[in-house]
């Protein structure tokens, strides 16, 4: 039978205890971010076969996106607390064989299987919201749990960074076996959402479908060998097979007798809106982590440190921004806010496109006040997105019935990362595409042991034209993530009204 619903303070510690669980994957989501370096050293991969490790943050995102649907339409059947409890178990096994591992093949293996598990906290608790609050008063709620997500993103890249400096990269995945065991204990006493209902089942096929196709896409995108085209030679095929893959999805989802998406009778358009909404702005923030640090690595010299440092302002805006969206949604309306949001977002970035090679050195003068241009660009694109968050996720929960709210929570999240997936493969296989054709011609200086004043001058012009290439391949990376805000501004336009309230 299901639980009761919770009042006052126990809602609000049934809610703290899933949103735990929401930090905890959220942190191992960004944390390879900034030491993606070290491990492939470790692990004995050459720098310039960077490519090969992509998989480690891919793999984790692919397997968090196909188990998610799956997962959150499992808690409406099983309950909330033993979806929650099964996974952070996982989680912590996957995290003790990340650890473990001395070859590539086991580690992106170890990082599916914690990918797979993660997949279910954040949509779990985002239904947790939707069953301890009513439809009036979610937005602050689910603004606040979507703040905790972002946290992770704003501490990941940083924490990786500290705690690797001090106990090695592995040490980051041991330190997640008692943080999960504490989440375990924390989400068994708390018990929250909603209990086991008898009798539901679960849409593997739709799943599967989605999973396969999912992983068809992102094969065709990875490109080991960028200079010979944007895609591999079986790019095409692959990508071609996905799409067939995801169009059958779609016709399946539409005849199954029991759907992993299911929206409410007359509310289809919102909740495809919502879906496309999300996808495109997680397709925005997959770039921006990525890109930023990489700006701050190949271009301006820093350390994995001070790469971290540097998005740090982004993640920080990202994080308050998602807290924000759901107090201005609440007075608003959430169409209002998310438009506003991704509007926002699209001019940060096209400042972004704008950035001199030495970001650094640039401010704005407002007054007597002098701020840094790449402090003020960053946060603008962090505010944006992180807005709309809260309103995507009250859409979807409006726009489904209370026995499904785990399995559209799930599609809300797992549209943003399919996004963040789609989204980086592609531009990655672009970008090094127009890297590589931007240096065809570039010759690197013969180098000797002693250095004439010539030689100097032109190692000196071998950088200086390598950091032209990378920072017009970055412009353009940003230029088209403007582009991508801006069609996420025009799928906000079919979000629909929503009710606001002055009541707590």
């Amino acid at each position: 039978m299901n639980a009761p619903p919770k009042a006052g303070a126990q809602r609000h510690w049934a809610t703290g205890a899933a949103g735990t669980a929401v930090l905890l994957a959220s942190l191992d989501a960004y944390v390879v971010v900034t030491i993606l370096t070290d491990i492939i050293n470790d692990l004995g991969i050459p720098i310039n076969e960077l490519q090969r490790a992509t998989p480690i943050i891919t793999g984790y995102l692919l397997a968090y996106i196909a188990a998610m649907p799956l997962l959150g339409q499992l808690s409406d059947r099983l309950g909330r607390t033993r979806v929650l409890q099964g996974s952070l178990a996982a989680f912590a096994v996957g995290s003790a064989v990340s650890a473990l591992a001395r070859s590539l093949p086991v580690l992106v293996g170890a990082r599916v299987f914690q990918g797979a598990a993660a997949g279910a906290l954040l949509p779990v608790t985002f239904a947790v919201v939707g069953d301890l609050w009513e439809e009036h008063a979610r937005q602050v709620p689910l603004g606040l749990v979507g703040s905790v997500q972002e946290l992770g993103s704003v501490l990941g890249p940083l924490y990786g960074a500290l705690l690797a400096a001090a106990i090695g990269w592995r040490g980051l995945f041991w330190v997640n076996l008692p943080l999960a065991a504490v989440a375990i204990v924390i989400v068994g006493r708390t018990k929250p959402g909603r209990g086991p209902i008898p009798g539901r089942r679960v849409d593997l096929v739709g799943g599967l479908l989605l999973a396969a196709g999912l992983a068809l896409v992102i094969v065709g995108l990875y490109n080991p060998n960028p200079s010979q085209g944007v895609l591999p030679s079986w790019g095409p095929w692959a990508v071609a097979g996905g799409a067939v893959l995801l169009a059958g999805f779609v016709v399946w989802e539409r005849r199954a007798p029991v759907r992993l998406l299911t929206p409410a009778p007359g509310r289809v358009a919102s909740f495809s809106a919502a879906l496309g909404t999300s996808f495109l702005s997680g397709a925005a923030l997959m770039v921006t982590l990525v890109d930023v640090p990489l700006v701050a690595e190949t271009i301006l010299g820093k350390d994995s440190v001070g790469a971290a440092l540097l998005l740090l302002r982004f993640l920080v805006a990202l994080a308050l921004g998602a807290a924000l969206g759901g107090l201005l949604a609440r007075h608003l309306g959430d169409r209002q806010v998310a438009l506003g949001g991704l509007l926002v977002a699209a001019a940060g970035f096209l400042l972004m496109a704008r950035w001199p090679v030495d970001i650094l050195g640039p401010h704005y003068g407002l007054g007597p006040l002098s701020l840094p241009r790449a402090d003020v660009d960053l946060v603008i694109s962090g505010l944006g997105l992180g807005v709309v968050v809260a309103p995507l996720a009250s859409v979807v929960l409006r726009a489904s019935t209370a026995g499904d709210h785990g399995a559209a929570s799930a599609g809300v999240v797992a549209a943003r990362m399919s996004g963040m997936l789609v989204g980086i493969g592609a531009l990655a296989a672009w970008g090094l595409h127009r890297f590589n054709g931007l240096t065809a011609n570039l010759v690197p200086p013969l180098l000797s042991n002693t250095q004439t004043a010539a030689s100097l001058a032109a190692l000196a012009s071998y950088e200086a034209a390598l950091k032209s290439a990378l920072h017009t391949e970055y412009s353009e990376i940003f230029l088209i993530t403007a582009v991508i805000c801006a069609a996420g501004v025009l799928c906000a336009f079919g979000l629909g009204s929503s009710p606001k309230s002055s009541g707590s």
